[in-house]
């Protein structure tokens, strides 16, 4: 069994191509990081697997059951979080996760044991009883992260959980998904890569409606993340970096160039190529040095590359 399973998905807004023929598998029991820029489309992908949206085209299963014919069936083994969760203001988390309760259709003795139950897990219990209309913006992502897991479910869709969380709230957030590790799946897209690091196991990147890879995370630094040189110029020679740049990106032995102020990290094919070709070319062109290292490129380096990449044919 697969907990997600897309094929060739299309989502159309007006004129505007949401989805691409997005094509992607999750498997069960992992922690899958959804990454991609704003408006790359992870908000309608969970949508359309949490029923909430219709695609143009394509198919989607969670769970091994279409989304379009086996909707009700998948929503009673799913939790989800929204971007933007709503409460009613004048509840109390045990007020509101009975509520909820009553929905799935839990009887009264499970309500109570389950709200103790995720009132405690989430650290919420002395919050319990007091409106959340006055909860801090991480009290109400840790509240509604156990709405999202009140009927037990087998895969839970997160929309960018931490976004809008300050470091500390983040923190709880983040600590409180790791914690469901190996209880059931976690589908979460995000454009943090810092919280994909924290607590992904797998990782697909999406970009303007395309998956660009889906691979371990450790199977994505090993294959991308080789070594990078990093050079950083004078002031005064920054007139001559983009021919500079140009130029480089051009040479069969360089994968990609990025810029960032007077900064320039090359990433490269051939590293003991680049370590004679690379200082050559800086001395060709004029420019004056201030450092020149080999560096190990991060998750977010990997990122920038692939998207990078995915630019380029576009």
């Amino acid at each position: 069994m697969t907990a997600v399973r897309i094929e060739e998905l299309r989502k159309v807004f007006g004129t505007f191509q949401a989805l691409d023929g997005l094509s992607l598998t999750v498997e069960p029991g992992t922690v899958f990081g959804f990454l991609g820029p704003n408006g790359a489309g992870k908000t309608t992908t969970i949508r359309i697997l949490t029923g909430l949206a219709h695609a143009t085209g394509g198919h989607a299963w969670v769970l091994d059951k279409e989304v379009t014919n086996d909707g009700q069936e998948i929503a009673r083994h799913i939790g989800y979080l929204p971007e933007e969760p709503a409460f009613y203001p004048w509840m109390t988390p045990r007020e509101y996760l009975d509520y909820v309760g009553r929905v799935f259709g839990l009887t009264a003795a499970e309500r109570t044991t389950r709200t103790k139950e995720l009132l405690a897990l989430t650290g919420l219990e002395e919050a319990a009883r007091r409106r959340i209309e006055g909860f801090s913006r991480g009290m109400r992502q840790r509240l509604a992260l156990a709405q999202a897991i009140l009927n037990h479910p087998e895969i839970l869709f997160l929309d960018e959980p931490a976004s809008a969380l300050d470091p500390a709230g983040r923190k709880e957030v983040l600590d409180f998904i790791d914690s469901l590790r190996g209880q059931c799946t976690v589908f979460m897209s995000t454009h943090i890569l810092a919280d994909v690091e924290r607590v992904c196991d797998t990782i697909g990147i999406i970009h303007r409606g395309k998956l660009v890879i889906a691979e371990s995370r450790e199977s994505l630094l090993a294959q991308y993340a080789i070594p990078a040189f990093e050079v950083e110029v004078d002031k005064q020679s920054e007139p001559g970096l983009t021919p500079w740049i140009e130029a480089l990106r051009k040479e069969g032995w360089v994968k990609s160039v990025l810029l960032q102020g007077l900064v320039v990290r090359v990433i490269v094919s051939d590293v003991e190529r680049a370590k004679k070709e690379l200082l050559t070319s800086i001395i060709y062109a004029n420019l004056i040095l201030t450092r020149y290292e080999i560096v190990r490129p991060s998750l977010e380096d990997v990122f920038l590359q692939l998207v990078s990449q995915e630019e380029g044919r576009s």
